[in-house]
């Protein structure tokens, strides 16, 4: 049976808090074996447990647990798991673990390992969103949701004002939009597909145009926009609704983006308040840290 992500990982930061105490070499730190985990296997008189076994086995990333599926199996990672103890036996008779670079890399993974705990505790309460701030969230980023419909538009780009809307009122009285955009539009990418955009993409168009394609309703034509070129009127000619899908998709989407803004938003005001009850003074060693990497101090950025 495939192990859990919670189990992997609860077992993942048991072996990893075991293995930076063992290396600071703390005291009472490292959880004392079950009596009744069985033995597998007794290496110069060091046990190794069946939970210990299972305990690094769900530590392994799943591709290394299938590489040992196919050399060998579990009995191929126990020894491993010997080799192992042989030669981590060998570095502690040498003195290896005692070195003052080996327990300085120890303690700042152990410090690593509190700040990763800290922040797990801090997401358990933090960046949590209720349905009256997702909805908010969701009506000002609208725009995100309509753009994955499948919409299609025209256009067409006259010189004047005053020309466009007298082309509006010629589609008014029934003109086809096709055919006016190829006699009057002067946009040459378009013209000649009677004024036809294409597919909807975000960005493509100017964001007036853009604008009028993600809120018009089909069929309608757009009052006369001021574009660079002149003025366009705008023609969403389809608009494919949502399937339930592609909603769901958006919606968690926005949901994920609110979160996370939340989240960070959160973090940063909780560091506000540690610091502000913080004695903090800067040595003045601090002067020699460099503004940007690779600046020199004191050697202003171009």
């Amino acid at each position: 049976m495939q192990t859990s992500f919670s189990t992997r990982h609860s077992a993942l930061s048991t072996a990893r808090i075991a293995l930076a105490c063992a290396l600071l070499g703390l005291p009472g730190c490292t959880p004392a074996a079950s009596d009744e985990s069985p033995v597998l296997a007794v290496v110069n008189g060091k046990p190794i447990t069946q939970s210990e076994f299972d305990v690094r086995w769900a530590e392994l990333p799943e591709s290394r647990q299938v590489r040992y599926q196919r050399e060998g199996g579990k009995k191929k990672f126990l020894e491993d798991m010997i080799a192992r103890e042989l030669l981590l036996q060998e570095a502690r008779r040498l003195g290896l673990d005692q070195t003052t670079e080996v327990r300085e890399r120890a303690q700042r993974f152990q410090e690593q390992l509190a700040l990763d705990e800290l922040v797990r505790e801090m997401a358990k309460t933090h960046g949590q969103v209720n349905q009256e701030e997702m909805e908010a969230y969701y009506m000002a980023h609208s725009s995100a949701v309509l753009a994955t419909e499948h919409i299609r538009a025209s256009q067409i780009i006259v010189p004047t004002a005053m020309q466009a809307l007298d082309v509006k009122k010629q589609l008014e009285a029934g003109a086809d939009f096709a055919k006016l955009a190829q006699k009057f539009s002067i946009d040459q990418a378009t013209k000649f597909r009677g004024g036809d955009l294409g597919p909807y993409r975000k960005n493509a168009a100017p964001p007036e145009i853009e604008a009028a394609i993600l809120t018009q309703n089909p069929g309608a034509v757009s009052d006369p926009i001021q574009v660079a070129a002149g003025f366009a009127l705008v023609k969403v000619t389809s608009r494919d609704p949502l399937d339930a899908r592609s909603a769901h998709v958006a919606r968690e989407r926005l949901m994920q983006e609110l979160s996370a803004e939340k989240r960070r938003k959160q973090f940063e005001e909780f560091l506000a308040a540690l610091r502000s009850k913080a004695a903090i003074r800067m040595a003045d060693a601090s002067r020699i840290v460099p503004d940007a990497p690779g600046q020199v101090p004191g050697v202003p950025t171009p």
